[in-house]
């Protein structure tokens, strides 16, 4: 007799929780960027970090899937970013 998995309606997804850990990761780059960056670019840096974070809390339920883009965008624009600055404003170490 086979069984037959049921899935409910109100089941709970994994990747919402996986993205904030995700976020959670991004934030320490974007916390240490001090070392490279001004305090000005890591207050800015941060602030976008912050902004990204409600947006993920705000598609925890209705879109959990989509979360998952979000600390792939954190980590590239804060790449992006530093690599930005070193280039084009001098930002070192």
């Amino acid at each position: 007799m086979a069984r037959r998995r049921i899935q409910s309606r109100n089941a709970i997804s994994p990747w919402p929780f996986v993205a904030m850990a995700g976020m959670a990761a991004t934030f320490f780059l974007y916390a240490v960027s001090g070392l490279v960056a001004p305090w000005w670019g890591v207050v800015l840096l941060l602030v976008l970090w912050l902004v990204l974070f409600v947006v993920a809390c705000r598609w925890w339920t209705p879109h959990p899937r989509k979360i998952l883009i979000l600390p792939v965008i954190a980590v590239v624009v804060w790449f992006g970013t530093l690599t930005a600055g070193g280039a084009w404003l001098g930002w070192t170490a």
